[in-house]
């Protein structure tokens, strides 16, 4: 009886603590969904043309359609009522940058084994940068296939143990070393960890010494085409300048496609494919190819400020107001590059990412109508009520394109406390292809705010799917990554694929179809068949997102085995707010 009493007692408090907790959930007010009405399909429209627009030529950062992109943003905010959240009393983050272009005739490949030569062709075969801010860069060195390039001691992996390769430049694989029936979680399984990002790659390669490195393409490992690679590493370039403590600069930094690798390691006497079994090994030891390769260029660099666009919705509550929920999306795209077929030669960026911004936008002014009420949004501000009990920030990220500079920068150079950012949820493309009746979210399973796309999704009766390409790694390749590294909880979510009164499989055949014919392509353009009910559905869902992160009166942690958990606990214990 004793025992039954006990249990029972147990029971009892673990239902209380559940009501309690269920309680604190904020249920959708009519307030808010009043709100949520002012995203519509026709806003989203309206600001993804003047966006994505021929005018605004691709809004490369540091050009003229980049300015104009920005202030149209910082326009918008104003308008709202955002209070200006970046420098000086302004909108506006300055993030300083260097921008490098490549003179294409000046771009040279050649490798060199006993006297015969192989010259290869810049765009056709390979794409060449550097570190180096030279006017002119010669550099050469011996060849070396290093494998994947990972030291990973959680997985007790060093492609380089025991290997100096100092001076030298290293081809590589990109992704992971593929799991296997004994370690069936090697690298994630399917999951593409950092590791094999390209960013790590060369990362890697200059923590090790190297002179320089060049990642072997394929559609596969890359999760595009070559064509891809072709227009997002030609035409200018950009990078952050290097600080004191930066690792050193890669001399030689290229892609190459898979058929050149393969004559390459064939002049070498090697068979690429019997290289790829062998670095999947854990006991791999990079190869001397005796092989000897020079690259030449010349580039023009210039030093230039692009600006992040900042707003802020104050909270209202006194003891949450000084935290944050994030939202973030990047304005950026490819500019003016190399032609297409028809001669187009403006990387538009309608789904890449004016749509995005476009919901930022429009979940901004919903945000700010819920605190304007109907007394209007100045009298709402000054009687105390808000939207949300925690303030809102809403950022407008620059680079995105070229190595996530903007939020790394911003990651850097926060506006407002890291530590009291309870949350980034970033937006990068929305569902142009209808309503669904599910949604994606990448990188699930990593935090506790996994809890709350579960309740919204629930609420919307939307299915939440497992990522179907985890292989490709997408949260390692937008801005939430730039908050997760400093220990920021993220989400990030991308277009359900079961459309609805659509047949299985057409909603992936529609994503297939856009990253094979107009991902980074002149082609990204508002399309004629474009559904706008699934863009409002999605902007619906994510502003419910962080409506209810605003409101939730609770804390968002990294769950025990994320990458991200450590450095969340040292921000937090660097700001006072977790003891030891």
């Amino acid at each position: 009886m004793k025992l039954k009493a006990a249990l029972a007692g147990a029971l009892i408090v673990v239902l209380v603590i559940a009501v309690a907790w269920a309680q604190s959930v904020p249920p959708p007010t009519k307030a808010m969904q009043r709100a949520q009405a002012v995203i519509n399909a026709r806003l989203l429209r309206g600001h993804t043309e003047f966006l994505a627009h021929d005018l605004l030529e691709g809004r490369a950062p540091g050009t003229r359609g980049g300015d104009l992109a920005a202030h149209y943003i910082a326009a918008q905010f104003a308008r709202m009522g955002l209070r200006p959240a970046g420098e000086n009393g302004t909108y506006f983050q300055y993030v300083p940058m260097l921008g490098k272009t490549v003179e294409p005739d000046s771009a040279a490949l050649r490798v060199e084994r006993a006297g015969e030569v192989q010259n290869f062709t810049y765009f056709d075969d390979f794409v060449l940068f550097t570190d180096l801010t030279d006017p002119r860069v010669e550099a050469s060195g011996e060849m070396v296939f290093a494998g994947y390039g990972i030291v990973a001691p959680e997985y007790d992996w060093n492609d380089f143990r025991d290997v100096d390769v100092k001076g030298k430049i290293l081809v590589l694989l990109v992704n992971d070393p593929p799991a296997t029936q004994a370690e069936p979680r090697l690298f994630g399984a399917r999951a593409l960890t950092y590791y094999g990002r390209w960013t790590y790659k060369f990362e890697e390669a200059a923590r090790q010494g190297a002179l320089g490195a060049i990642l072997i393409h394929t559609n596969q490992s890359a999760g595009y085409p070559w064509q891809v690679v072709q227009s997002s590493w030609t035409g200018e370039q950009f990078e952050l300048p290097r600080q004191p403590g930066d690792l050193p600069p890669l001399e030689v930094k290229a892609w190459i496609s898979h058929q050149v690798a393969e004559k390459i390691l064939a002049l070498a006497g090697q068979d690429l494919e019997a290289l790829q079994q062998a670095a999947a090994q854990r006991g791999f030891r990079p190869v001397e190819l005796g092989l000897r390769v020079s690259s030449t260029l010349r580039q023009t660099v210039r030093r230039l400020q692009s600006p992040n666009v900042l707003g802020l919705l104050p909270g209202g509550e006194k003891k949450y107001a000084q935290e944050y929920v994030l939202y973030t999306a990047h304005y950026d795209h490819l500019g003016v590059g190399q032609p297409d077929e028809s001669g187009d030669a403006i990387y538009n960026g309608a789904a890449d990412n004016a749509v995005g911004v476009a919901a930022l936008l429009a979940i901004a002014e919903a945000m700010t109508q819920m605190a304007a009420g109907e007394e209007g949004l100045m009298e709402r501000y000054l009687s105390g009520k808000k939207a949300t009990v925690r303030s809102q920030l809403f950022l407008a990220v620059t680079a995105e394109e070229s190595g996530l500079l903007g939020s790394a920068y911003y990651a850097r150079n926060p506006t407002l406390p890291l530590a009291r950012t309870v949350a980034c949820v970033n937006i990068d493309g929305l569902n142009t292809w209808g309503p669904t009746e599910d949604i994606l979210i990448i990188g699930s399973g990593t935090s506790e705010l996994d809890d709350v796309a579960r309740m919204v999704s629930r609420d919307r009766g939307l299915r939440i799917r497992v990522d179907p390409h985890p292989e490709q790694g997408y949260f390692y390749r937008s801005d939430q990554f730039s908050l997760a590294k400093v220990g920021v909880p993220a989400l990030y979510f991308d277009s359900g694929l079961q459309v609805k009164e659509k047949p299985e499989g057409w909603g992936e055949q529609k994503e297939q179809e856009y990253r094979e014919n107009d991902y980074h392509q002149p082609s990204d353009e508002i399309k004629p068949d474009w559904d706008w009910a699934g863009a409002e559905q999605m902007a619906r869902f994510l502003f419910e997102i962080g409506w209810k992160i605003g409101n939730w009166k609770r804390d968002f942690e990294w769950y025990q085995n994320a990458e991200f958990r450590a450095v969340r606990q040292q921000s937090l214990r660097e700001a006072g707010l977790l003891e030891d």
